[in-house]
């Protein structure tokens, strides 16, 4: 026999839902909800509330397939249908896009898993982004279920960008709020040496876009810090050395620890996050241990972000909006 006790300490209920705060600035966990389930409009605008208010929330212990997957991301908006997917995502379900790590990333452009790994990620803050950043209209939202996981490592650490904004101190954020900056696919990449496949492949499929380094949430209206380790190549308007230099300290200011969370998977765990607010770091810690990780995952199509002077992203190459 149980007993209901309340929501625990720092807890908060809604819609029969318990959404508890997993870190200070960032991050919480909601229990007693079914994501497989027929959820009424209120669970759906609790879980919202949640998202915008934590940034991304965590669900454990649920029994999504596929179909049910897409089915819960509907009640959030409308997923992104890629044109292009890995070879492990399934084909009956375009809105999936599953990451096996080594089998999807080991043999591409004729560089092993580990190569991928070193070269995409040659910097401590290169690994930090957020998903397909180089877009005019990034995704709003990620929703990723965790498959088969190890036993231990392979976690993912998320940061708030609308905490490490109003963390600089005022006159920084008052000239940030001014900037905007070049995002381009494979700036975080290292070539190697020679002819490289991936460079060409780069060239030939060149995505970039001018974000303002400050963009307005279009849902809450705070401001995000917009900027990240694997995109972001050069502020417009600065030379290479003053963008360099003010990157640098603005990288070193999204990912501060006291900005951040970070989630162990279990099978069956569910991850939600804005990813107009947020940037995350997948893990690193698992590419020498012999244990698969398969995750799965569905975006919410974006809007084109907007700078404090009200003016939106402007692309440069191969993106517009709503066009995958």
């Amino acid at each position: 026999m149980t007993t209901d006790r309340g929501p625990a300490q720092g807890a908060e209920r809604s819609a029969g839902i318990e959404v508890k705060p997993a870190a200070g600035h960032i991050g919480a966990e909601i229990t007693g909800v079914d994501l497989a389930a027929d959820l009424d409009d209120a669970v759906v605008a609790a879980i919202r509330a949640a998202v915008l208010r934590w940034k991304v929330v965590f669900f454990r212990d649920q029994r999504l397939d596929h179909a049910g997957h897409v089915a819960f991301a509907r009640r959030f908006g409308e997923p992104v249908v890629l044109p292009r997917r890995g070879k492990a995502s399934p084909p009956d379900f375009p809105e999936v896009e599953t990451t096996a790590d080594r089998l999807e990333l080991g043999g591409r452009f004729g560089m092993d898993h580990d190569e991928w790994l070193r070269r995409r990620r040659h910097t401590l803050l290169r690994g930090w982004h957020c998903d397909h950043g180089a877009r005019v209209d990034p995704p709003a939202a990620t929703i990723l279920r965790a498959d088969t996981v190890p036993p231990y490592g392979g976690d993912t650490t998320w940061s708030n960008l609308a905490a490490a904004y109003a963390g600089l101190s005022v006159p920084v954020r008052e000239f940030v709020s001014t900037l905007r900056a070049e995002h381009r696919l494979g700036v975080g990449y290292q070539p190697r040496p020679g002819d490289d496949a991936y460079v060409r492949h780069l060239l030939d499929h060149q995505v970039a876009t001018l974000h303002p380094l400050v963009r307005v949430h279009p849902e809450t209206g705070e401001r995000i810090l917009y900027v990240n380790g694997y995109y972001v190549d050069q502020i417009a308007d600065l030379s290479r050395a003053e963008s360099q230099a003010l990157l640098d300290l603005l990288l070193d200011q999204a990912v501060r620890p006291e900005y951040t969370v970070r989630f162990r998977w279990e099978p069956g765990s569910v991850a939600f996050w804005d990813n107009r607010a947020t940037i995350h770091l997948a893990p690193g810690d698992t590419t020498h241990l012999d244990h698969p990780r398969t995750m799965h995952r569905v975006m919410l199509t974006g809007d084109v972000p907007v700078g404090v002077d009200g003016k939106p992203s402007e692309p440069i190459v191969g993106s517009e909006p709503g066009r995958w």
